[in-house]
């Protein structure tokens, strides 16, 4: 929540660095987790109801730029085909697959015992995964975010599997980018 008030950014990065290892160190020597891919995973399944969803997000985000400013449609992808490819790499890679590791395994693992309804936990994994975009200060970014969190933390529920739900957050925010709402969601355009 602080990192709505305006102070240096690199305080902001230090802050938010700290916390990460703090994560990080509480998993491994903690919990015990071991960063592995389990063998158990059922990719099928993952990627017919990924693609299902992604479907349905690509159409309706589609729909929703063309129809607010269709200037933005597919702009930064057609236009600097190389920045496109390298944000694209460096959101899937540093900012994805921290996130999950913060809200989906370490939330999980710490705080799902608190709960007794399953449906209430995911409700707030959502509710928290938006509010840590709250610095964007749109009310957009904030549905959209809590939205993801729903859809990112049933996964979570499902597969147990950061590697699963890093590729579907990474597969759902690259495309938001790529459609042209990348601007609204921190993306250099």
């Amino acid at each position: 929540m602080s990192f709505t008030i305006n102070y240096s950014p690199w305080i902001k990065l230090g802050i938010g660095f700290f916390g990460f290892v703090y994560v990080i160190y509480v998993l491994l020597k903690v919990e015990n987790l071991k960063f592995k891919i389990s063998k158990h995973l059922n990719w099928k399944i993952f990627w017919k109801t990924t693609i299902i969803k992604f479907a349905i997000i690509a159409l309706i985000t589609t729909v929703f730029v063309w129809t607010t400013n269709s200037k933005l449609l597919f702009n930064v992808m057609l236009n600097k085909p190389l920045q496109w490819l390298v944000i694209l790499f460096i959101y899937s890679f540093f900012s994805v697959y921290p996130q999950e590791l913060i809200y989906r395994t370490f939330f999980f693992k710490r705080y799902s015992m608190l709960f007794k309804s399953d449906n209430l936990f995911v409700f707030i994994n959502a509710i928290l995964f938006s509010l840590a975009h709250i610095f964007f200060k749109s009310s957009l970014v904030l549905f959209l975010t809590f939205l993801g969190g729903l859809l990112f933390a049933i996964t979570y529920k499902q597969t147990k599997s950061t590697v699963l739900v890093s590729i579907e957050h990474a597969i759902y925010g690259c495309w938001l980018f790529t459609v042209g709402m990348g601007t609204m969601l921190g993306f250099p355009s």
